[in-house]
């Protein structure tokens, strides 16, 4: 698979450890910053790996900053992203398998470079089972579709 990594400068060091660990499970990375620890915004970094999955030249996303909140949000904001903000293996097994999520958002200062890996195995082994799955997936992408609330949408 082709992941696309995208991080601030809160984490990309972390990035720097999955990238390296998604090379050694197999996987072509795209790394689309940032690169070192100067002050970044997350959304730059967040759209840049969202865009990289809804173009095809991505398989899936990872996504990292300081405790994922942020930069999952932003992921959220592109049509055709489902970004799951994950703490364990178990949710982001999950988050592929029940809500076909194409991204996963990590918190660099609320987990460990071991669970960071684990969660990253989980999430790029994981396949999602679609069957009732599907039906609820397809709901949710109805309501990016209609837009809900966008003309209320206030900063």
């Amino acid at each position: 698979m082709i992941i696309a990594f995208g991080a601030d400068h809160a984490g990309w060091e972390l990035k720097q450890v999955l990238v390296e660990a998604a090379g050694e499970l197999g996987h072509t990375v795209i790394d689309v910053g940032t690169n070192g620890p100067e002050s970044v915004d997350y959304p730059d970094f967040a759209e840049a790996a969202s865009q990289k999955v809804v173009a095809g030249e991505a398989d899936l996303g990872v996504v990292i900053c300081s405790n994922g909140v942020g930069i999952s949000i932003t992921a959220n904001k592109v049509p055709g992203i489902r970004c799951a903000l994950c703490h364990t293996s178990w949710g982001a097994a999950r988050a592929r398998q029940h809500a076909n999520a194409n991204m996963l958002a990590l918190g660099a200062w609320e987990i460990g470079r071991g669970v960071a890996v684990s969660i990253l195995e989980a999430f790029l082994g994981a396949e999602f089972e679609g069957g009732r799955h599907e039906r609820r997936v397809a709901k949710m992408m109805d309501v990016e579709r209609r837009g809900i609330g966008a003309e209320r949408t206030t900063a």
